[in-house]
């Protein structure tokens, strides 16, 4: 992995050197006896002819008072996600527009941290899909059956959809809390690429749902900005988004195959056999009932049914489960002062001195003490013990 510095011509860094030195109102000699160096060795860095070094870098930085960010940063991530979402129609309100915005944030954030630190996010998004005339449901259940198979994943259930989006397809993934009626956000952008931004406030498997429609986005309609808050699901777009969700979680053959385990030998569907079939396939038992009733392995109106006469319980799904759900780990992410691996660049640059305490405070929009707390968690101020070196 090579960083921003080694990336970039000599020459232009010597010349920024030299504007920042002119900005500072140094002369060469005085900035060349601040550094410990001849001058003729100056001159000769900004004239790209020696490359800097990363710890002259940062001393000339704070010499011209300016940063070995401000120094060295690309040309600066002007896309605003935020406005993208007025074009479909919804008033915004003040929750969703912060929510909007903050997406907007963490996404450019992440985007110049990885410019800074020479990171380059591999996108491996799925070929579009356009929503053709006739069964949108069909349809969604065909796109999301070819996409499990382009990823590999067979008929197996998808434990954890924020990991796959992440790491699979390198979607920017944000697990934040919001505003409650807000279950998530999809934006693109071509210098950010699908962004996507869930609420921890809501359980595991309602995020889980929510990651699933906003994947279905991304196959569909990704330069489409979405909110998604409980609204209208008249348009073919969003039935088709709630019918690839079901259809990505919830493969027909595999959850006919399950239900036929689970349920052998009885006569009626249970509410055990509900809370196992739902904690298979990692979704709520709604949407667990809901896919039965679509695939005439139970009645239409079963889930009103067991609604009507005392729904199912966290409580008795405990008494079924038990322990095996285990910890919620995005919750507790969303409960950090900002993602896991957003931490770890920002930590990283913060340990190289490109960044400092105060600039990456007002990029993640957190407090001072709440970034310390962050790099004391991912230990970065350890000794040489702490990791072992990273091959060229």
């Amino acid at each position: 992995m090579t960083t921003l510095l080694e990336d970039m011509p000599s020459v232009e860094v010597g010349e920024r050197l030299r504007l920042a030195r002119e900005s500072a109102r140094l002369k060469q000699a005085e900035a060349a006896a601040a550094l410990n160096i001849a001058r003729t060795t100056l001159i000769a860095i900004e004239k790209g002819q020696r490359r800097v070094r990363l710890g002259e870098l940062q001393q000339l930085a704070k010499l011209y008072r300016t940063s070995v960010n401000a120094l060295l940063r690309k040309e600066a991530i002007q896309v605003d996600l935020a406005p993208q979402f007025r074009k479909l129609g919804i008033q915004l309100d003040e929750a969703v527009a912060d929510a909007a915005q903050l997406l907007s944030d963490l996404a450019k954030a992440e985007v110049e941290l990885e410019n800074l630190l020479g990171v380059k996010r591999v996108r491996n998004y799925p070929p579009e899909r356009t929503i053709l005339h006739g069964d949108v449901r069909a349809q969604a259940e065909q796109d999301a059956l070819e996409l499990r198979q382009w990823l590999g994943l067979g008929p197996s259930p998808i434990l954890d959809i924020v990991t796959l989006l992440e790491m699979e397809l390198g979607v920017r993934v944000y697990v934040r809390r919001m505003h409650g009626r807000i279950s998530g956000l999809f934006a693109y952008d071509d210098s950010l690429g699908a962004c996507i931004l869930l609420n921890a406030n809501h359980p595991r498997e309602r995020r889980a749902q929510t990651a699933a429609h906003e994947l279905a986005h991304l196959v569909s309609t990704r330069r489409h900005a979405e909110i998604l808050d409980g609204g209208s699901t008249n348009s073919r777009e969003e039935r088709y988004a709630i019918a690839f969700a079901r259809a990505f979680l919830t493969p027909a053959r595999s959850v006919m195959q399950k239900f036929r385990e689970v349920t052998a030998g009885s006569s009626k569907l249970t509410r055990r056999h509900v809370i196992v079939l739902g904690h298979t396939f990692g979704v709520s038992r709604e949407a667990m009932v809901r896919r039965l009733e679509e695939l005439g392995l139970t009645k239409d109106g079963t889930w009103d049914w067991f609604e009507q006469y005392g729904g199912i319980t966290d409580e008795q799904a405990h008494q079924v489960l038990g322990d095996l759900p285990g910890p919620d780990i995005h919750k507790a992410d969303a409960d950090q002062p900002t993602t896991l691996r957003l931490g770890l660049l920002a930590g990283e640059a913060w340990r190289r001195g490109l960044l400092t305490e105060g600039q990456l405070s007002r990029m993640l929009h957190v407090d001072r003490i709440e970034l310390r707390r962050m790099f004391d968690g991912l230990e970065i101020e350890g000794s040489e013990a702490d990791g072992a070196l990273l091959p060229d």
